[in-house]
């Protein structure tokens, strides 16, 4: 819900022009790549059982979507914006060794074990309208989870934590602003119209929203508020990712996936209170 009034902000140009974001994964997901104990693979259980693989043999973001989705949506990505360039570069890799000695010993087998993934991974895309994205990866180490969310522009900016927010001429100079009276005030439309059908269901009430989204297209035979060119945008940074750090941080070209349609697609995601 704070995503989408901060959308709301942005279109409603609060922000002014956008020219800087920050997002990312950052969870502690260690008991969640070794289960039971200080297991994975074959001998894992739930996600253990193939997401702590990604560590081993990667060394790149490899989740992300999660932070990079709502960003991409305010700067118009594929809709008169696209990706242009990413640099990554990644931390040694520490923690997930360090965990399975912290809970088994040194001398458990998987204590040998060479993670490749970098602790924290970071990585600069920069777009064709002149912004730049920092996408951070962090999963490995004890954290609080965030999403670590920063939108800026040329008249203020929002921050996640701390639940922050400063806008010129409204804000007392220099002062951040606690964010919730900001949220209310541009609660997303979506979310007034449908609040009361969105408790309950998953992620927050978010999982009512994107069902809802997919009904109402198909219905309606209108353009998918997000589709396959996003998908792949926003994924491509895995492999991008990995190449740059293979290659000493050097800049990777994204493709452009719509082959140039980007400069007459229009936005299409959460306009009004339909969908």
């Amino acid at each position: 819900r704070d995503i989408m009034a901060v959308l709301n902000m942005v279109r409603q140009n609060v922000f002014g022009e956008l020219l800087y974001a920050h997002c990312g994964y950052q969870h502690d997901l260690r008991e969640v790549k070794f289960e039971p104990g200080v297991e994975f693979g074959d001998k894992g259980v739930h996600e253990a059982h193939w997401r702590t693989w990604h560590s081993v043999y990667q060394n790149g973001d490899i989740y992300p979507t999660h932070g990079l989705g709502p960003v991409a949506v305010m700067m118009n990505i594929n809709r008169g914006n696209r990706f242009l360039s990413l640099t990554s570069s990644a931390t040694k890799t520490r923690g997930l060794h360090k965990y399975i000695v912290d809970k088994a010993g040194p001398d458990h087998p998987n204590a040998k074990v060479r993670f490749r993934l970098g602790d924290i991974v970071t990585s600069t895309i920069t777009t064709v309208n002149g912004e730049n994205i920092v996408v951070i990866h962090d999963t490995n180490n004890p954290r609080p989870y965030s999403l670590g969310f920063r939108i800026q522009g040329t008249q203020g900016l929002w921050m996640d934590d701390g639940d922050q927010v400063y806008v010129e001429g409204i804000s007392s100079p220099h002062r951040w602003d606690k964010a919730d009276e900001w949220l209310k005030k541009y609660d997303h439309p979506l979310w007034k119209k449908y609040e009361h059908l969105a408790e309950g269901a998953g992620h927050g009430g978010m999982d009512f929203f994107v069902i809802n989204a997919f009904v109402e297209i198909i219905r309606r035979q209108a353009p998918a508020p997000l589709d396959a060119y996003d998908a792949a945008a926003w994924s491509a940074v895995t492999p991008l990712s990995e190449a740059s750090i293979a290659a000493g941080g050097a800049p990777q070209e994204f493709p452009d996936f719509t082959n140039g349609q980007w400069m007459v697609r229009k936005p299409v995601f959460a306009l009004d209170d339909t969908y």
